[in-house]
């Protein structure tokens, strides 16, 4: 019993660990700026939730995204600024790492702040930019609005921080 017991606290049965696996500001900063998608959740007008794979970049260091004016991320941040955003990582419990950020959506409409956000996106997720590209720029900024998240809550968790063994098949 009293190994059973042992594994079950290792596994974090019975015992809080938020405090153990909550990441620093610096973990968190770090972790937000590799590459990778976050998924983005805006408030349908029906109350439901919207929630949709994006890329993102970084306006005056908080997270943005471009989509269509059109699109219902879009219509739904027009009616509600609501928004959270989640990053993760991680194929096994003992992996598994992630982000939330709660907050409100600020729709950002001067072309240079636009064209800022345009360019860090397409180098996160292109490569380097330079001047022959900004016809691509141009076009994926076309007919497109941006919004920038005010973030009001952070909520992180790295199971790396818990010293697990692995659960990965042998």
């Amino acid at each position: 019993m009293g190994e059973e017991r042992q594994v079950n606290q290792q596994m974090g049965h019975g015992v809080k660990q938020r405090d153990l696996i909550r990441m620093t500001p610096g973990e968190i900063d770090a972790f937000l700026h590799e590459r990778r998608p976050m998924t983005m959740c805006t408030i349908n007008h029906d109350g439901s939730v919207h929630a949709v794979a994006m890329w993102y970049g970084f306006l005056d260091d908080s997270i943005a995204i471009e989509t269509k004016a059109k699109a219902q991320k879009a219509v739904n941040l027009g009616r509600d600024p609501r928004m959270t955003c989640m990053f993760e990582d991680g194929a096994y419990y003992e992996e598994l790492r992630g982000v939330e950020l709660v907050g409100r959506a600020e729709i950002v409409d001067d072309p240079d702040k636009m064209w800022e956000l345009g360019v860090n996106l397409f180098e996160r997720y292109y490569g380097a930019y330079t001047e022959e590209l900004r016809p691509f720029v141009e076009t994926m900024l076309n007919k497109r609005i941006v919004a920038k998240l005010n973030v009001e809550r952070t909520v992180s968790w790295d199971h790396r921080k818990l010293g697990l063994p692995s659960t990965r098949p042998a």
